[in-house]
């Protein structure tokens, strides 16, 4: 039974570059897809009326239940055939990029395999197009790709669920549906599914974004509807699916090095391992504050206490802080910690995880990679510069004359930065270096105005991969001080295209000394406006330690953690760790420009 034209009160639905504007066709005009077999449906033109002026007719906005309704509409059409709408399986034996693969040298004009067993793909309706009453070219979308249907009436199964006359008055592109078939290269070089039976899986409700605008420059809109874009931009997917290979990659790589994978608690009663605003929850049965974990760094050492020499952990780290395009308050990150080494390992190490993750995701293991407008090289070695050799290279200025004069060092610096703001062009660059001046004048040390200096004239240069090394001891409160260079530590953080990627040191086992300078820190902390612990435990207050329904600005609490201390006293073996951003690397290896993009549902606000 065919199913009967679609009249409608003169009101169609197009998904254009805004994803909300709609179009108006004349009352009484036929459904375009019923109607034409187009994908897109035209506005009709009155008696006198230009084209332009017909094109210009698309003004006036109809809702998007008038598009649900007429869907709905041709379900139970579906169903009054005795076709299921919303199937509940179907026996797939091929993907697109399989049969694109197997049959890639099958000849113009030929078909084969349409006898005996037949290909089954399934996938979205992406476009239709009908040539008169016997043949339809479809396109088909599934994980892997997209293949052409070339649906032709007399191939067709006379028993296929769906009649080649049904075709154009029921489906709709955004429908799920499953074709068996042989295949065939069309006349004109398309390697196509020739259908012998169409089945319908799932009747899509709403539209897909018009075939050749989609969202547009509508990002906003775009991350709000991140199902649709993933259906609809090309390579939203293909960027989720490097994430899942990098995971994979380091995953094998540190497992083929005796690491063990290990679940630390993403529910701590205090934040550790970093100085950052925490996200503060409360536990109704145990009547307390929680907060988010803003590290694993912590819970890690201990598993190098309790016995373990190689650890790591690929999870999720949660800081209540801004969004940027580098930024998301909710993240995700590799630490790892290996027993018995030094920083100079880990550097070696974490080399070869980034190179080693480039070449699983990039085809043939291309050793260089395109990124914004630089091409980084990641098949030599990485350069390895310490932090005060970097700023002299940038600023002239030498620190290590400085000694521990901070008043020298800040005043230096105050000129150097003043001169360097009349220079560089508004944007981050200004913003960064206008911040560093506001903290070079409130620093406390020596180190402090160096690591200002680095932010603020160092760190957008570094395009290449640079191991950055030796920082100052005071910025360096779990790490292990240089055993050659007074006033620094053993670390290391590694930049590409002028982002830090990495960060890592020689760990600090004495307990004493780790006591004092998570001890200095907590009043560093409190000295610029950090909030004071309080003994109250009801929500309200736990709510404002952690600046919840706050600003930006508001104290967060900064504490001790008096149980990883006791666990150093218990004694932990010298040790290397690191801590790689995975959502930055993916970044890089899909040259995109927004976390957001590698991001499979990003925070919005």
């Amino acid at each position: 039974m065919c199913l009967r034209h679609c009249l409608i009160s003169g009101r169609l639905a197009l998904w254009t570059g805004n994803n909300r504007l709609w179009a108006r066709t004349a009352r009484g005009v036929q459904c375009a897809a019923a109607a034409q077999g187009t994908e897109k449906a035209q506005p009709a033109k009155q008696k006198g009326q230009s084209n332009n002026a017909a094109k210009a007719g698309v003004e006036n906005t109809s809702s998007e239940s008038d598009q649900r309704a007429l869907r709905l509409e041709k379900i139970e059409q579906l169903r009054s055939t005795g076709v299921e709408p919303f199937a509940y399986s179907f026996g797939v034996t091929h993907t697109a990029a399989e049969l694109q693969q197997t049959y890639r040298d099958l000849p113009s004009g030929e078909l084969a395999d349409l006898d005996g067993s037949p290909i089954a793909v399934a996938g979205r309706i992406m476009t239709r197009r009908f040539l008169g009453k016997k043949l339809a070219f479809f396109t088909l979308q599934d994980a892997t790709g997209s293949i052409q249907l070339y649906i032709e009436k007399a191939l067709m199964e006379s028993n296929s669920p769906m009649p080649f006359e049904d075709l154009k008055q029921t489906l709709d592109n955004g429908d799920i549906i499953g074709v068996k078939g042989g295949m065939k290269r069309t006349d004109k070089g398309e390697l196509s599914v020739a259908a012998k039976s169409i089945h319908m899986l799932t009747k899509s409700l709403l539209p897909l974004p018009e075939k050749y605008h989609g969202f547009g420059e509508d990002t906003e809109n775009r991350f709000r509807n991140r199902y649709v874009d993933m259906i609809v931009t090309e390579g939203v997917r293909a960027a989720l699916r490097t994430r899942a290979q990098v995971s994979v990659c380091m995953r094998r790589v540190l497992d083929e090095q005796g690491f063990i994978e290990v679940e630390t608690p993403m529910l701590e009663a205090s934040a550790g391992g970093a100085d950052a605003r925490p996200f503060v929850t409360w536990h109704n049965a145990l009547q307390r504050p929680y907060v988010l974990r803003i590290a694993t760094e912590l819970r890690l050492k201990r598993c190098l206490v309790g016995g373990f020499d190689k650890v790591y952990e690929i999870g999720r780290i949660f800081r209540n802080e801004g969004l940027s395009s580098r930024h998301n308050p909710e993240f995700t990150s590799i630490e790892l910690y290996q027993a018995f080494v030094d920083y100079e390992a880990m550097m070696d190490l974490t080399e070869h995880l980034v190179r080693s993750c480039a070449q699983a995701a990039l085809p043939d293991g291309i050793s260089s990679i395109a990124y914004q407008e630089h091409t980084l090289d990641l098949g030599s070695p990485f350069r390895k510069a310490s932090m005060r050799e970097l700023v002299q290279e940038a600023t002239g200025l030498d620190f290590s004359s400085f000694d521990k004069d901070v008043e020298a060092a800040r005043a230096a610096a105050s000129g150097m930065l003043e001169k360097r703001a009349e220079e560089v062009p508004e944007g981050d660059q200004q913003s960064s270096v206008a911040s560093s001046r506001k903290n070079v004048a409130q620093a406390s040390s020596v180190g402090e105005v160096l690591n200002e200096c680095f932010e603020a004239c160092v760190e957008h240069t570094l395009i290449q991969p640079t191991f950055v090394l030796d920082h100052p001891i005071e910025i360096s409160p779990l790490a292990k001080a240089h055993r050659s260079k007074p006033g620094c530590v053993e670390r290391f953080e590694l930049f590409l295209a002028g982002r830090e990627l990495a960060n890592a040191f020689s760990e600090l086992t004495d307990p004493v000394e780790q006591r004092r300078r998570l001890e200095a820190q907590v009043a560093a902390h409190r000295r610029a406006g950090g909030a004071v612990p309080s003994d109250d435990a009801e929500p309200a207050t736990a709510a404002k330690a952690g600046g919840f329904g706050g600003s930006q600005e508001a104290p967060y609490e900064v504490t001790l953690d008096e149980d990883f201390l006791r666990a150093l006293e218990v004694g932990m073996p010298p040790a290397a760790g690191m801590g790689l951003g995975i959502d930055r690397l993916v970044m890089l290896l899909t040259n995109a420009s927004s976390i957001k993009e590698v991001i499979a549902f990003p925070l919005m606000r």
